[in-house]
């Protein structure tokens, strides 16, 4: 059996992490040593691996500040057309280990650091050799989680928060002036704790310690306002007596991979403006007035988690906090359309003419100098604010100002799933909101007069589009407003695209489908609006603007996804092939002559041996489950949603276990069996699904006639970091969602890309997975999407697979009887009457 390579082997490797960026890894030595006198104000005899962390980060970070000044200055001094990635999510991970290897200053670092003495104190209660391990300081660093899952991390650095950083990380790696905004939360996205079997929240205080990769700006705040009232002049509208929040900008380095490109993700932090006006006070007012700052900051306090359930709970308790929690959210929302439309606006207006710097005032070139990507409907307010400024402030006629706002706005949509796309109540909008109100209203009129025009007398289907929604409680549609607002809409997998394009409408047709809606949908919808049918109808935006509509499936970063969290596997493709697939990966294609290479295919085992051995040791220390690393390592890491069927895998391993149980004596195949993920806090049967996974999990492992031939583990708190170290070591990808509902998924290709076999629906990414590897190098199972359209319109009915398969039968009454749970016999009828009662098409 392979054994891991000893940090002495490890030191010795020569790898495609990168030698280094620097001459002399003694200026590294330097350079950190003055960041630990100088910047943390230590010395050896007090410091702690914290304040060695902290040093090693900030001497890194210098290697960054001199590209990331020549690139800004680049920038402005070319004055090339600029990408504006608008997100509420960026679920960036840690950065030390990402800069490192773009940089390709890994290794100096890694030999610096080991040639730097630990304090005397720590070498006494680590026993460490010489000097500092690299592996020891990057763990202390924490997790910047400002995502829910991989929408967070595609637009920043698995999870659906986890594409934006991926796409940040792609954008800097190509050399496009790009730039990400987004909220810098004070909390990111809960820390998740298994306490008996159950999720338990805690806050996620990622800066308590500080960020030493984030750079304030306070330079560039700028005031955000809401409420108040609008005064229609002659001149023009004026929004007057508003509350102001100051947006403060913080500034984070995206270096691309070794090309001395670092662009800039910049996240806004709320604060309150100083201006008191004492004589009104006395000194308990006073007190009180600078307690209620708080209500402003508030709005970058906390992310969101991610409320896209498929389960209402009991209302009535929770209404008044609800609708509390929604204007924040609407708050959030607003504040970084607007901070960053100023930003943008600002940084278009100053340009180079020769050497001279002049003013640009003809906002009819915008959208040749700025392209806003709106990312899911979260920043859709980017439409109606851009119209604001241009008509309230820069004096533009409507026409003029709606041309540039379509041309210059870009939409991504994430999800066809009813409950995850947003719907504001006009109530709430009039009071927060009131401009922009009035703006939507006549982007709605013109619209529809445009509908009108086109299909005369088609009643139904004007109010199938119309951004504003009748019945009990109108609302606004922002995807339908990111529709008609955007030049360009795309889904993120061509099957989603597709559906985008082919989707009569998701319908909820009565007061009895409510368990379809989530906590978020059953308070803003009324018994109206569920009659009346219409949620979504995509395909009468398509048939009336075809060219709007593309697809540009996800991807993700190599750099974080292969070449950092799994250099072995890295080095031995980059002795056959090179390091070129770093960049462009579709160089792999050059493994196919290596298909039936001994050598080849003997060091690829290794390095996934090796994977795997780290990662029981892992999951041993964590969970005090002895791991059998020979087994297979079957793993799903996902938000635990009913969508992606963590159920199913839970009835799939209970028949399993059965079988085992069944005939003990026969070969089976050891197996370990890994689920992780969160479940939103106010998502009942997500919370109830993690307890099934436990439970099985205490009934499986103590099972001596099983032994070691099949474990269940929960993967607590599953992020970016925890990820990094469960890919490399999986042997089956778990992608099951049904047909349809999985817009894309990031997780299925980073398992593919570290040598995990895919057992899946064709749902998603998925879909490409199959066409580009072939469909016979995946395991494909069930029902496609029109098997399932037309088992939605035949009605299924659970009870017949129940009663026709003995084996399922025989798992779900198991759970059903107290198994699982004989403590608590009845703990999980809800999930039984769940999938007997009301599940989709599975």
């Amino acid at each position: 059996m392979s054994k891991p390579l000893s940090d002495y082997d490890k030191r010795k490797q020569i790898s495609v992490r990168g030698l280094a960026g620097v001459d002399n890894v003694s200026d590294l030595k330097t350079n950190f040593n003055r960041h630990l006198h100088f910047t943390l104000v230590k010395d050896r005899n007090v410091a702690t691996k914290r304040d060695y962390y902290f040093a090693l980060a900030h001497t890194v970070r210098d290697h960054l500040v001199g590209r990331w000044i020549r690139t800004q200055q680049h920038y402005y001094e070319k004055d090339p057309k600029r990408v504006y990635y608008l997100s509420l999510e960026f679920y960036m991970g840690r950065a030390l280990q990402n800069t490192m290897v773009n940089l390709a200053l890994e290794n100096a670092c890694d030999e610096a650091a080991y040639q730097v003495p630990a304090p005397r104190a720590l070498q006494l209660r680590t026993q460490f050799k010489l000097g500092l391990d690299m592996e020891d300081l990057e763990d202390l660093e924490e997790d910047a989680g400002l995502g829910n899952g991989g929408l967070g991390r595609l637009a920043g650095t698995s999870y659906r928060r986890h594409r934006h950083a991926c796409f940040l990380d792609s954008m800097a790696s190509l050399g496009l002036a790009a730039y990400g905004y987004g909220i810098r939360y004070e909390f990111g996205i809960f820390n998740q704790k298994i306490v008996s079997g159950w999720q338990v929240e805690e806050a996620d205080d990622w800066l308590r310690y500080g960020n030493p990769w984030e750079k304030a700006r306070p330079e560039y705040m700028r005031p955000v306002h809401f409420y108040g009232r609008t005064e229609h002049h002659p001149d023009g509208v004026k929004w007057v007596d508003t509350q102001v929040v100051l947006a403060l900008p913080y500034d984070t380095p995206v270096p691309g991979y070794r090309n001395n490109v670092v662009n800039t993700m910049r996240l806004w932090s709320a604060k309150a403006p100083c201006e008191f006006n004492l004589k009104d006070f006395n000194v308990g007012g006073y007190i009180q007035a600078v307690l209620d700052r708080n209500l402003a900051e508030n709005i970058s306090r906390v992310l969101y988690p991610n409320d896209n359930v498929s389960k209402p709970v009991a209302l009535s308790p929770v209404i008044s906090h609800f609708f509390e929690g929604k204007e924040l959210r609407l708050k959030q929302e607003y504040f970084v359309v607007a901070a960053t439309l100023q930003d943008i606006i600002r940084r278009f207006k100053v340009s180079k003419f020769g050497s001279r710097e002049v003013v640009r005032t003809d906002f009819t070139c915008l959208p040749k100098k700025v392209a806003i990507q709106l990312n899911d409907t979260h920043p859709a307010l980017a439409i109606p604010e851009l119209m604001r400024v241009l008509v309230d402030e820069e004096k533009l006629p409507w026409e003029n100002a709606w041309d540039v706002t379509v041309k210059t706005c870009a939409y991504t949509n994430h999800t066809v799933l009813p409950e995850a796309l947003e719907r504001w109540p006009i109530d709430l909008f009039q009071t927060l909101l009131p401009r922009h109100l009035e703006i939507i209203y006549e982007i709605n009129q013109r619209h529809l007069e445009r509908v009108a025009s086109i299909y005369p007398g088609d009643m139904e289907r004007l109010q199938r589009m119309s951004l504003i929604e009748e019945g009990g409680v109108k609302r606004v549609n922002m995807a339908h407003l990111c529709i008609v607002g955007s030049h360009a809409v795309n889904g993120v997998a061509q099957i989603h695209s597709d559906i985008l394009k082919a989707t009569v409408c998701v319908r909820l047709c009565s007061t009895r489908d409510t368990h379809l809606l989530s906590t978020y949908t059953v308070m803003l919808f009324t018994p109206l609006t569920w009659s009346l049918g219409y949620v979504y109808r995509f395909k009468d935006f398509y048939e009336m603007d075809p060219h709007k509509f593309q697809n540009k499936t996800n991807g993700i970063t190599p750099r974080r996804w292969l070449v950092m969290c799994n250099p072995g596997l890295a080095e031995v493709i980059a002795e056959r092939i090179g390091e070129d697939f770093i960049r462009d990966l579709s160089q792999l294609r050059k493994l196919h002559s290596f298909v039936d290479d001994d050598a080849f295919i003997r060091d690829v085992a290794k390095v996934k041996q090796e994977n795997k051995l780290k990662f029981a040791t892992h999951l041993e220390e964590q969970y005090k489950v002895k791991i059998n690393p020979n087994s297979i390592f079957d793993i799903q890491v996902k938000r635990i949603h009913e969508y992606k069927r963590q159920l199913l895998n839970c009835l799939h391993i209970i028949t399993y276990y059965n079988r085992i149980k069944k005939d003990p004596n026969k070969q089976w195949t050891p197996r370990t069996v890994m689920i992780g993920g969160k479940a939103a806090p106010g998502y009942h049967t997500a919370k109830m699904i993690i307890r099934l996974v436990t439970a099985i999990g205490e009934v499986v492992n103590n099972d001596p006639v099983v032994g070691d031939r099949l474990k269940v583990i929960f993967l607590e708190n599953y992020r970016v970091t925890l990820a990094e170290k469960a890919i490399p070591a999986a042997d089956l990808s778990e992608q099951i969602s049904t047909a349809g509902t999985e817009a894309s998924g990031t997780g299925n290709m980073k398992f593919m890309l570290n040598g995990a076999l895919t057992i899946g629906t064709m749902d998603g990414a998925n879909v490409e997975m199959a066409e580009e590897a072939g469909e016979e190098n995946l395991f494909i199972f069930g029902m496609r999407v029109e098997d399932v359209e037309a088992l939605d319109k035949k009605g299924y009915n659970a009870s017949e697979y129940y009663n026709r398969i003995p084996e399922l039968k025989l798992a779900v009454d198991q759970i059903a009887a107290g198994f699982f749970s004989t403590k608590q016999p009845d703990l999980f009828k809800g999930i039984v009457d769940m999938l007997m009662h009301h599940d989709r098409p599975q």
